[in-house]
């Protein structure tokens, strides 16, 4: 079986089983099994029998949509690659904007900035911030002992001051004294559970997904968070679902900010790379 045909009888395979990306993902897999790369793959990937039984199980496995990241134990982001599997969100390509906007904010403030990430998962934004701004002291939390040790070998050596912990109490000695607090919180409502994608539903740690009924329950959370952290002009920026954006019921995710009572300013949603309301900012007076 030559590279091609292998390819399409993997392809074949994944979509049979409702992978949308089966191309890609087919090609990756036998780059990550061969050694390969890609853009190769269906020139001149020659498996050998063991890669070959190693390749056909993992296009099983992704057919019955164990995530990818999790096969390939890496997930690019921005600038940097993070170790992934089971027990840890897996970072997605549109919260690379949230951490774009971070990384903006830091270089922004005269000095070493100070930079909180709540919620951090596998250490994704807080990475991204310590690599693309060096001079910034930047300390994250988890609540999620699993993920915690993901984020632990993701931020080894790095400096990050990296904590196991709700994000409501993080970080006490703090108070009134961070440039940038960030987060991608939990913001999925527990009534759409059938429509999430099995990848996310069946692999993804509930703790990282689900965040009572509106889905809303740990952006007011972090609202009280960031207030409390931010010294006087400090920024804050968090992801929400991009039903939860400014047309929502009630405001949405940025209601819970200008509707909280905290006199916040400059409240605003911002989109992704598809265009779609994916974070709010806001700045403390």
């Amino acid at each position: 079986m030559n590279p091609k045909q292998l390819l399409d009888e993997a392809v074949a395979t994944l979509e049979a089983g409702g992978v949308e990306s089966a191309r890609t993902d087919a090609e990756i897999l036998l780059s990550h099994v061969t050694g390969v790369p890609r853009a190769l793959v269906a020139l001149t990937a020659r498996p050998s029998p063991e890669q070959l039984s190693v390749y056909r199980k993992m296009i099983v496995a992704r057919a019955t949509r164990v995530p990818l990241q999790h096969l390939t134990g890496s997930a690019g982001f921005r600038h940097v690659d993070l170790e992934v599997g089971p027990g840890v969100f897996v970072p997605r390509p549109e919260t690379e904007v949230l951490a774009g906007w971070a990384v903006d904010a830091a270089r922004a403030v005269d000095g070493a900035p100070v930079v909180v990430d709540l919620c951090t998962g596998s250490g994704a934004i807080a990475l991204s911030i310590v690599h693309e701004v060096p001079s910034a002291s930047v300390h994250a939390v988890e609540l999620d002992d699993v993920a915690l040790g993901w984020a632990a070998r993701n931020l080894a050596g790095t400096g990050v001051d990296l904590r196991l912990g709700d994000a409501a109490e993080a970080f006490p000695e703090l108070e009134g004294t961070v440039d940038v607090v960030v987060s991608n919180p939990p913001y999925i409502p527990l009534e759409a559970w059938e429509s999430v994608a099995p990848e996310v539903r069946d692999h993804d740690p509930a703790l990282a997904l689900w965040s009572g009924e509106d889905g809303l329950d740990a952006i007011r959370a972090l609202e009280q968070t960031a207030w409390r952290l931010l010294k006087p002009g400090g920024v804050v920026g968090f992801e929400h679902a991009d039903a939860q954006g400014d047309g929502a019921q009630a405001g949405g995710a940025p209601g819970v900010f200008s509707g909280s009572g905290r006199p916040w300013r400059d409240v605003r949603d911002n989109v992704d790379l598809a265009g779609r309301p994916r974070f709010v900012t806001a700045r403390k007076p």
